[in-house]
């Protein structure tokens, strides 16, 4: 196990690395956080595509690759999982919520993500998140900056101060079109929901499909103010 750093080490780590790294290709900057943290880096993805996964499993093969399930999802994205896990050179871990969904239905009652979605995000994704990155210093995710304008300042290296780790998004730059030449060369994992009208995909009762215009993100929570479920708030 990679001995842990010290939090003022990983955050002025995480401002450096971010300069230095902002023009960096996406395998590189995953290169220097297989160097520098080791098994104490992992890869958060929610299986909408395995592009990350597979960008890191090239720079550390049988990385860790984190993945939430809230007990909504589309059984699509539960089949994109364990795909990912046949095929890959990872090890996929699935995090779960303190409380099952009859459970959290019976404390909250039914449908609390319809009457209170950031109360149900916080119970289903948010708390299990952070009981599942306590043993890691550093964590990747695929945050793009052309997604939303809550993202368009997204560091490829950054410090999360809620947290306390650094937080990597390797492929902040790209845009969508690149993302979809790096899925057709390696022929990457998808989920088949992304060529259903689902742009971008979360639990299946907060998730509809997009309408021709509209941004990419609009089918989330669609009717409310909610932009984010706060794992990058």
């Amino acid at each position: 196990m990679t001995t842990r750093l010290e939090d003022t080490d990983l955050e002025g780590l995480a401002e450096k690395a971010g300069h230095e790294l902002e023009d960096a290709p996406a395998l590189d900057i995953l290169r220097w956080a297989a160097d520098t943290f080791g098994s104490r880096f992992c890869v958060t993805s929610s299986m909408e595509d395995a592009v990350v996964a597979h960008l890191a499993s090239r720079a550390f093969p049988g990385v860790d690759v984190v993945f939430l399930d809230t007990g909504y999802h589309f059984p699509e994205t539960i089949g994109t999982r364990d795909a990912v896990a046949a095929v890959m050179d990872v090890n996929v871990i699935t995090l779960t919520p303190r409380q099952t969904v009859a459970e959290q239905d019976a404390e909250y009652g039914p449908r609390l993500h319809d009457r209170n979605p950031d109360l149900c995000c916080a119970l289903r994704k948010v708390q299990p998140l952070e009981e599942g990155l306590r043993e890691y210093d550093a964590w990747a995710t695929g945050l793009r900056r052309d997604e939303s304008p809550t993202r368009a300042n997204t560091p490829v290296v950054g410090w999360d101060a809620r947290r306390r780790k650094v937080k990597i998004s390797p492929i902040a730059r790209w845009t969508q079109a690149d993302v979809e030449a790096y899925v057709a060369e390696h022929g990457v994992l998808t989920n088949p929901l992304l060529m259903d009208g689902y742009p971008s995909i979360g639990c299946a009762p907060c998730t509809r499909r997009v309408l021709e215009g509209e941004d990419n993100r609009s089918g989330r929570w669609a009717g409310s103010n909610k932009t984010e479920c706060g794992l990058h708030g």
